[in-house]
């Protein structure tokens, strides 16, 4: 990170305001700070909560008896910073007479500067040491200006990258989920945690952990993908990488969040229609497991329903399941809204008030909402003055939340002091090259078939090529790259621009839009077509004109972020607009065409997979997007990218996932005495776990240590591969399980391990996997986790649906 003469001027300025705001509110407290503890209820003596040499628990224990009914209450209340709710950059001297005087849970999103949200922004965000200086400003007036000076938790979102201005920026997780590679993403991980603690941030939301059933739903860019297997390793790698830099990784949405009914979001995102046996083995899978593993501090619960149960209110989901059968330990947060939407959209609270009682009694610790915290915190004292909620129950939710920041090391050392330059320490050269490789290792190679019986594939494109016109309304767009819950004000490459800078002065590109990512009656027009305008039959006319001049075409086509996101759920799947009449009338021409996918969700691409020679899915990236791509079109990187997720070949076939029942995706009978026919599509258009490369590998010698095993046995399970061709690659070797005979209907196969392993051209390496027998459970008739005994067919292959090898063993 360069630093201007204007970034040393911004930094001096501060540190004078920070100076005068030290003056003005913590020269009377300077006695507080001895050596080796801070005397934070500034009565003279050390307490034990002040004693970094006394256990946790006693501490903890030690606080609580100190604290009131407003101090307790004010600790499961979140304060949204700047311009949010907090309309202070710094403390003021009305902080005195806000209902924070008496401290508070945590304040999310302080000073980090949002692209989505400009009324947001700070001059405390950048350079970092600013933000660093005012986020300690901040903690230091809870330390030294309330009357027990419990330090704050500082929150904020972190699913792309630190959702903070000029932080590391990283893909959307659908790509990172695309990489298959739990080595990069604790990477990232790691990038995330390491740049929230240097900026003062205390506590991380990522990773998300919901599994995207319905390719409808309009926040699947948001999730690893649709097994539960492949997003718990990935969300655990995410989760260890983030609390190995000291801050709290919090675990998002729990439960049952990703399957409104009818993959509605929006107002809607309630009534998931979730048999109990899939909600454990599918939807809860990567909770219990990331939180039994790597153990993590934080859990976000969610605002939909499941069964009639609200989740926020619901003491099964808060308490049962998460403290009693998990074994978390650390606070619950509510998403925004969920605690009101028990009144107000579920209906199962009589009042906000009530809302209120249900969440806590349930085990909620800290509400969030874009409201001021006294909505919540008045009601809630109100409520254990009345006896609806116990002072016990207060005490336990309390507890939870101090906890956590005891864990943290906020009683020892509240204002994180550091040696680390954070304008030198964020956003490093070496950041952005893990970024570049995320990216790279994201793209999916979807189709690349040879242009003839003579010529060979068209990717990676030569240099031989020497006319190369780009179309389509995505390639010039950038905004669709950054998030509302990542990094946002870097420099970002284009897709155009990522091509025309790699080939240099090679090719001789040329540009023409083609037409808008929608139409003027869109979403109408999904289902109900309309006239094109003069407007629109020009820009298409000029990119056919330009097309007609071109040895290749490279179409770049898909969704933006107005298309697809939060709340913003789809009724079709295929490109919207006139996204396919353009690429229509572009392979009319018997051109080279390269397809280039722009979207968040899988998309209906049918005509286009039959009739387009390559195709690749390059998701919603971030800001090094141009640059990844340019380098797997130019094959300077050979794409290693696999599917998280079924792409449709129509919305009639929702739900089409994997992992399924046995006997779920079948087809149609050609005759018999129950009906036949052949009246439906059947298939996936690309299966789970699918993905091309420049390469060719070969599977043989499928090994197991032995053919039968007890409960408690790990396998050793190993297999060759391989490279082929004369290029360098690299293949993600996926492990399946299915369990042959059951006492109740199981999954036909079971994602159980995978490798990402570089090859180099002609050579061979082994991928080796050690398998507990423990990953072949399933509930039982009494919903119990058991093995049962039987036979087991272990396979291997390059997809879910391309099984190379296969062995068969018993368990005991």
């Amino acid at each position: 990170m360069i630093r201007t003469n204007s970034s040393y001027k911004c930094i001096v300025l501060t540190c004078l305001i920070l100076f005068c705001f030290s003056l003005s509110f913590g020269q009377a407290h300077k006695q507080i700070y001895h050596k080796g503890w801070i005397d934070f209820n500034k009565n003279g003596q050390k307490d034990p909560y002040e004693d970094p040499k006394v256990p946790v628990a006693e501490r903890i224990v030690n606080l609580l008896s100190q604290m009131t009914v407003e101090e307790k209450t004010n600790q499961l209340a979140t304060l949204y910073g700047y311009k949010r709710v907090l309309q202070d950059e710094l403390p003021t001297a009305d902080w005195r007479n806000k209902i924070w005087k008496d401290g508070i849970a945590n304040i999310d999103e302080h000073l980090n500067s949002l692209a989505f949200h400009p009324h947001a922004k700070s001059a405390y965000s950048f350079p970092f040491s600013k933000h660093k200086q005012a986020i300690e400003a901040v903690q230091r007036w809870f330390v030294e200006e309330t009357r027990l000076g419990i330090p704050v938790d500082f929150t904020n979102e972190g699913i792309h990258g630190l959702n903070h201005e000029k932080a590391t920026p990283f893909p959307s997780p659908i790509s990172m989920g695309s990489t298959w590679n739990t080595d990069l993403i604790n990477k990232v991980g790691h990038t995330i945690g390491r740049e929230a603690r240097l900026l003062g941030y205390t506590n991380v939301y990522a990773p998300i952990l919901d599994v995207a059933r319905d390719p409808r739903w309009g926040r699947v860019m948001e999730t690893y993908g649709e097994d539960p297997y492949l997003v718990a390793e990935l969300g655990k790698a995410l989760t260890l990488g983030i609390q190995a830099e000291g801050v709290v990784s919090t675990l998002k949405h729990f439960a049952a969040y990703s399957v409104p009914k009818g993959g509605r979001d929006g107002f809607a995102r309630t009534d998931p229609h979730i048999a109990p046996r899939e909600l454990h083995e599918i939807h809860l899978y990567p909770f219990r497991r990331v939180i039994q593993e790597a153990n993590p501090l934080g859990v976000m619960s969610s605002y939909n329903d499941w069964d009639g149960h609200a989740v926020t209110g619901s003491s099964y989901f808060l308490t049962e399941l998460l403290r009693k059968q998990y074994g978390f330990k650390g606070y619950v947060v509510s998403d925004s809204e969920a605690v009101e939407y028990l009144h107000t959209k579920h209906q199962v609270a009589a009042s906000p008030e009530d809302a209120v009682r249900l969440a806590v009694n349930a085990g909620l610790n800290v509400r969030t909402n874009f409201t001021p915290p006294e909505d919540y915190i008045l009601p809630l004292r109100n409520l254990v003055k009345e006896g609806k909620i116990a002072e016990e129950t207060l005490d336990d939710r309390v507890h939870d939340v101090l906890y956590v920041k005891f864990k943290l090391g906020l009683f020892d050392d509240p204002f994180w002091i550091s040696e680390k330059d954070p304008d030198q320490e964020i956003h490093r050269a070496i950041d952005d090259s893990l970024s570049l490789q995320v990216h790279r290792e994201s793209i999916i190679l979807l189709k690349n078939d040879s242009l003839d019986e003579v010529r060979s594939p068209l990717l990676p494109l030569s240099s031989d090529w020497k006319k190369i016109l780009v179309t389509g309304p995505m390639a010039r767009e950038t905004r669709f790259m950054e998030s509302r819950y990542g990094p946002s004000g870097n420099a970002i490459i284009s897709i155009y621009e990522g091509l025309v800078k790699e080939a240099g002065t090679k090719i001789d590109f040329s540009y023409a839009r083609g037409c808008d990512i929608v139409d003027e009656t869109w979403p109408e027009s999904e289902i109900i077509s309309a006239a094109m305008s003069v407007e629109e039959e020009g820009l298409m006319n000029e990119a056919l004109e330009k097309a007609k001049e071109a040895d290749v075409i490279i179409a770049v086509m898909g969704e933006d972020e107005k298309r697809v996101g939060e709340s913003l759920s789809r009724t079709s799947l295929d490109l919207p607009g006139r996204q396919s009449i353009l690429l229509q009338r572009l392979q009319s021409l018997e051109k080279p065409i390269l397809l280039i996918l722009t979207t968040g969700q899988p998309l209906t691409i049918n005509w286009e997979d039959r009739y387009i020679p390559s195709i690749l899915c390059a998701w919603f990236p971030g800001a090094w997007g141009g640059k990844a791509i340019a380098d797997v079109v130019f094959g300077n990187y050979n794409p290693s990218g696999k599917l998280p997720v079924t792409f449709p070949k129509s919305t009639g076939q929702i739900e089409l996932n994997f992992p399924f029942k046995k006997g779920s995706h079948n087809g149609q009978p050609g005759d018999g005495p129950n009906g036949y026919g052949n009246t439906a599509v059947t298939g996936a258009l690309y299966p789970f776990g699918y993905g091309l490369s420049y390469s060719s590998f070969e599977y043989a010698n499928l090994t197991i240590d032995r053919d039968v095993f007890s409960v408690h046995d790990t396998m050793a399970i190993s297999v060759d591969i391989t490279n082929k061709s004369k290029a360098n690659g690299e293949e993600v070797v996926q492990l399946y399980l299915t369990d042959e005979f059951s006492s109740l209907t199981t999954y036909a196969s079971l994602l159980r391990g995978f490798q990402k392993i570089a090859i180099d051209a002609g050579e061979t390496q082994t991928a080796h996997f050690r398998l507990p027998v423990q990953q072949l459970t399933m509930l039982n008739k009494e919903m119990e986790w058991e093995v049962e005994p039987g036979s087991f067919v272990v396979k291997v292959g390059n997809s879910s649906e391309n099984i190379l090898l296969e062995k068969r063993i018993i368990v005991n």
